[in-house]
């Protein structure tokens, strides 16, 4: 754990189902967030995770790298860390009917109106830094890592989601699709200090629940299983490891700490602490570790009944 994570905002106590609604009411109690005020340019020292990407960024630019106009575009010349990542989003995002500027103003209003996307962002990096050692601190996932960046294109199009602007919301999903090859619905709940690692597609249905802290490799599906209409995706609980190529249907839940294993195709409901691999998906362990999340460990106990290779 870096020094930072004194400062991370998920050592708050959340209120889950606040955070899951992005109303956008924060998930703590006002009286216990240091709000970040997006319209000015704050401290580095009032934000030690902007104030960290700040400091890689002068180090490179430093370095005489052929990415400094990059650099100066995307993070040393941005007041402060919303402002970046908006410009980050809205280069990718922009089309030639929805021009980088307009892209640019419809995610910081979603930032500036809504505290818990300000919070789940820096959760979000945090996860990243601590549970993926290709990260080298903070500046390579905020600016090239698309599952972070995918994650917080969602975030803005949930809350235009939940504003009314439900058009908008789903040409979000659409260009974010597009972009970043993941594939998450606007309508989708999810928590803060989430790690999409590699994320290329990633598909999250409309009902889909992800909470706190959870970690989801590349190619896995929340689906439903069939044409039905209604609650019909899964409630991943805090905690839970998803391995690549996972895919887990139907309206079931995946108990807090569980374990998918890579490829498996889950159809019933998860107990909390438990690892799961197969097709179709059985328990196979009960889990060590209190939060596989965070362990990041997609090894678990297997033999073979009928030889020892592929």
């Amino acid at each position: 754990m870096s020094w930072l994570t004194r400062t991370r905002l998920s050592g708050m106590k959340t209120d889950t189902a606040a955070l899951n609604s992005f109303g956008c009411t924060p998930s703590v109690p006002q009286s216990d967030v240091k709000q970040t005020d997006v319209s000015h340019e704050p401290k580095e020292s009032t934000d030690p995770i902007w104030g960290e990407i700040l400091r890689e960024a002068r180090t490179e630019d430093q370095a005489a790298s052929c990415l400094c106009l990059f650099l100066h575009k995307a993070v040393l010349d941005a007041a402060h860390l919303e402002a970046a990542l908006g410009g980050i989003l809205s280069s990718k995002l922009a089309t030639p009917t929805v021009t980088e500027d307009r892209m640019r103003s419809l995610i910081q209003h979603a930032f500036t109106a809504c505290p818990t996307i300000r919070l789940a962002i820096r959760n979000d990096l945090q996860a990243i830094v601590d549970r993926d050692p290709v990260a080298g601190g903070y500046l390579r996932p905020f600016v090239f890592f698309k599952g972070f960046q995918a994650l917080q294109a969602y975030r803005v199009a949930h809350w235009h989601w939940n504003h009314g602007s439900r058009f908008l919301a789903v040409f979000l999903q659409n260009r974010i699709s597009e972009i970043f090859a993941v594939d998450i619905h606007p309508a989708a709940r999810i928590g803060s200090g989430i790690l999409m690692d590699h994320a290329t597609g990633i598909v999250v249905g409309e009902t889909s629940v992800i909470e706190d802290n959870v970690s989801i490799l590349h190619e896995v599906t929340l689906g439903g299983t069939g044409k039905q209409s209604g609650d019909r995706h899964p409630k991943v609980r805090q905690g839970v490891l998803i391995g690549a190529g996972s895919k887990i249907l139907g309206n079931v839940e995946i108990g807090a700490g569980a374990k998918i294993g890579a490829g498996s195709v889950v159809l019933d409901a998860v107990p909390p602490h438990c690892t799961v691999a197969g097709v179709p998906a059985r328990i196979v362990a009960r889990n060590s570790a209190k939060n596989p999340a965070q362990e990041m460990d997609q090894q678990f106990p297997h033999h073979f009944e009928d030889g020892s290779g592929i």
